[in-house]
């Protein structure tokens, strides 16, 4: 025994020597608790233990804008997905993107990836259980079996890697309780919508638990098809898994293996918004032309179309205390097999129809170990490795389809992507006590990414090919200082990464084989953090300056079999975006709680300057027929120039349990959907001549309206013996805001959009044992 003793510590202390040394090449942040995942429970029952920097500590503090939402919190408020965020943390967007399954718009400080293409990646990453999930399908999860979720604003590239430019929604799921038990609701709302979720429990209580579960929800869809009289937009989804913990008695390792399959149908249906500058327009009847982006929405002619989608996935997390070191390992596979077609359109005729199939699989590693080298001196340091491959196949139907077409004629029109993603990564993130009550925090993450697609159309074959590697280091730096326990007042700077590829839309040997480079931002933050009125009363604050250097753009560029192609770019000029931001609870008494939060951003391109077709055009350095296009007036696309919001909680002991009142209100003022085009200005030379374009801000289309959105919830709970049942009723969007989540021209020919769920409610019953 004392020679394992003496081994164990000679183990430990030459792995510290060698963390030692290798954070002289990692540099960045935190200091007080070493975990990897949430604590078990704080002492003051007010405190949030967040996991935000691979450590555990309060929420206020750590030096980083945060909102944390728990598991009661989501339950209360009768979230049915994470989607049901949006608005509640400050600068927050989340809209569901349903040209893809599950598939998620997220937009935090102005930054988004809305697309679904799997070939580039998310400026905002989801984080599951410490998998990141690769691409923006899949991204929206359900809110039933979450314990807590953290949303990081602001580049944290440092510890979560390089497709978290904008941020990070980091998702907790609840750990296998190792005891007998589990819970189960039902829930049936308007739209024909219900669902059924039960989790189950059990365990020995001390050295292993399995936890299992299945989710099934159903719903006829919000639209109404007037051509075939009858609800559109339907779903069905099933998903279920088991999760082992294992803790051997004595022993300072555990680990959890967790198992999941995700099914899903759904009709993807999309609102015509063509008007009368667009071909489309004179091609379909005249009630399907011209409408408006608010209460037509709702109203849709679209062909039959259908999803489908199943997607498993599987995670291993693996810890073992050696000394005062944490290892931590952490593994993650996920794939995804998708089936879809959409009539992208929106009009009775068959103009504009897609066939999509896909196949997607990403593998994760992450090797992490984190402690304290010295007294007031922690780090978490580690190594990373991701994987990806996918392939698409895309029919298109383009001005209908003649039925005298032979099947094998009609596959001369498919286009395929292969592409292929391979990263890996080494970061650190220390924090240093140098001073009492001052402490330094700073990192960095050395980043290396290799991207590889082809673009193929069955006409032509092979029309282009991409590979290219990005190397990135991304510091961090950040002071703080605390002068009394309620207080902490904090600064930082860091700089993110997201990596460069090939535009999977690319129709020319040119723009396919050419890759869009990487973009990065400077991001500088200061902030503070209070508790007033012995805890009571918490606020934080946070203003930040963003500086977007190559900002990555979706642009509608000519070229290719149907005139127009969509490609990836960079903004040379990028962009610049700041802001100020608040969050705060007050505590009135223990059952009556107000929380609140607002932020104002402003953000402008620089030099946004791309090539586009004109009449007429003068010679330039953009070749025959294009000339420069100033977009440098256009606002960003899911930036929002103000957001705020107000909720409050009021719960009611009963002799049977307890009441619990919930009620909300979201305030988003109008924020653009696509880079587009709205009126045009050119400059013309002597001759008469177009040298260049201005474009005067984005399609008014593809701009929502002010949304002021109200839930409200009303939960009894009774207590059955030691078991607990309850009974809710709720209502969501409750002033019935009409408006898009989704909009998108198409280059003088057609446009669409998507449109937010109007009023709903429902109820629950549910039992907990």
């Amino acid at each position: 025994m004392a020679s394992a003793h003496v081994r164990g510590a000679w183990s430990s202390t030459l792995i510290k020597l060698a963390l030692g040394t290798s954070a002289l090449t990692c540099v960045s942040a935190p200091a007080f608790a070493q975990d990897a995942g949430p604590a078990a429970a704080a002492v003051d029952p007010n405190e949030i233990i967040v996991s935000a920097r691979r450590r555990s500590e309060t929420l206020q503090e750590t030096p980083v804008a945060i909102t944390a939402i728990n598991a009661a919190m989501l339950e209360n408020k009768a979230s049915a997905n994470i989607g049901d965020l949006q608005g509640a943390a400050p600068g927050l967007l989340i809209t569901q993107q349903n040209s893809g399954a599950q598939a998620a718009n997220i937009s935090i400080r102005g930054l988004t990836y809305a697309d679904i293409e799997k070939s580039q990646t998310p400026t905002v990453g989801v984080v599951v259980d410490g998998v990141t999930i690769g691409t923006s399908t899949g991204q929206l999860q359900d809110a039933f079996d979450i314990a807590q979720i953290e949303v990081l604003r602001g580049p944290q590239g440092t510890l979560f890697g390089a497709n978290t430019i904008g941020g990070v929604i980091n998702i907790t799921r609840s750990l296998p309780t190792m005891e007998p038990g589990g819970k189960a609701e039902f829930t049936y709302g308007r739209w024909n919508t219900w669902s059924g979720k039960a989790i189950v429990n059990f365990g020995d209580g001390e050295t292993w638990g399995i936890k299992g579960w299945y989710f099934h929800n159903e719903t006829d869809g919000f639209y109404h098809n007037a051509i075939r009289d009858t609800s559109a937009g339907g779903s069905k989804a099933d998903a279920y898994g088991a999760s082992v913990l294992f803790k051997p008695a004595g022993s300072l390792f555990d680990a959890q293996l967790s198992v999941e399959n995700v099914v899903q149908s759904f009709e993807p249906v999309v609102s015509n918004l063509t008007n009368s500058t667009e071909l489309f327009c004179g091609l379909i009847p005249a009630n399907e032309c011209g409408r408006n982006n608010t209460t037509d929405l709702y109203t849709v002619f679209t062909l039959p179309a259908k999803s489908s989608y199943k997607a498993p996935n599987a995670t291993l997390q693996m810890n073992y205390e050696l000394g005062d070191i944490k290892l931590s390992s952490i593994t993650g596979w996920r794939h995804s097999k998708e089936a879809q077609t959409q009539d992208f359109d929106g009009s009775s005729s068959d103009l504009y129809y897609v066939d999509r199939r896909q196949k997607y699989t990403q593998w994760s590693q992450e090797l992490r170990a984190a402690g304290n080298l010295f007294n007031g001196f922690d780090y978490v340091v580690g190594g990373y490795y991701f994987h990806s491959k996918y392939s698409l196949t895309q029919w298109t139907r383009f001005f209908g389809f003649d039925p005298s077409i032979t099947p094998m004629e009609f596959d001369q029109n498919a286009q395929t992507n292969m592409g292929k993603t391979t990263s890996y990564a080494f970061f650190g993130d220390f924090n240093w006590a140098f001073a009492d009550k001052w402490r330094l925090s700073f990192g960095g993450r050395w980043s290396h990414d290799n991207k590889k697609l082809t673009n193929s159309f069955a006409s032509q074959g092979l029309i282009g090919s991409g590979d290219a590697n990005f190397t990135k280091f991304t510091p961090k730096v950040g002071i703080d200082y605390r002068p009394n326990s309620d207080v902490m007042l904090y600064a930082s700077w860091s700089r993110g990464y997201r990596s460069g590829g090939f535009s999977p839309r690319a129709a020319t040997a040119a723009t396919a084989s050419t890759p869009f480079q990487p973009e990065t931002v400077d991001a500088y933050e200061i902030g503070a953090k209070v508790a007033l009125f012995d805890r009571k009363l918490e606020l934080n604050f946070a203003g930040y300056y963003s500086d977007y250097k190559d900002m990555q753009q979706n642009l509608t560029v000519p070229g290719g079999p149907l005139g127009n192609q969509t490609i990836t770019g960079n903004v040379p000029g990028g962009a610049s975006i700041k802001g100020l931001e608040m969050d705060g609870t007050l505590r009135i008494t223990p059952f009556f709680r107000i929380t609140t939060s607002a932020a104002y951003m402003k953000s402008h391109f620089r030099n946004f300057v791309t090539c586009g077709a004109t009449a007429n055009a003068a010679a330039n350095a953009c070749g025959t027929g294009l000339v420069p296009f100033d977009y440098s007036a256009n606002n960003l696309i899911y930036a929002p120039k103000f957001t705020a919001s107000l909720g409050a909680e009021y719960e009611v002991p009963t002799s049977f349990g307890k009441i619990i009142a919930t009620g909300g209100w979201r305030h988003i003022t109008p924020y653009d959907e696509q880079i587009s085009q709205d009126s045009l200005t050119p400059m013309l030379n002597a001759a008469g001549q177009t040298t260049a374009v201005t474009v005067n801000g984005n399609d008014a289309r593809v701009r929502t309206t002010t949304q002021d959105l109200l839930d409200a919830s009303l939960t009894f709970n009774f207590d059955v013996g030691d078991k607990e049942a309850y009974f809710r009723v709720f209502g969501r969007n409750l002033a019935n805001e009409k408006t898009t989540t989704h909009a998108f021209t198409v280059a003088g020919l057609f446009s669409f959009g998507m449109a937010l769920e109007p009023r709903t409610y429902g109820a629950t019953v549910g039992v907990k044992f």
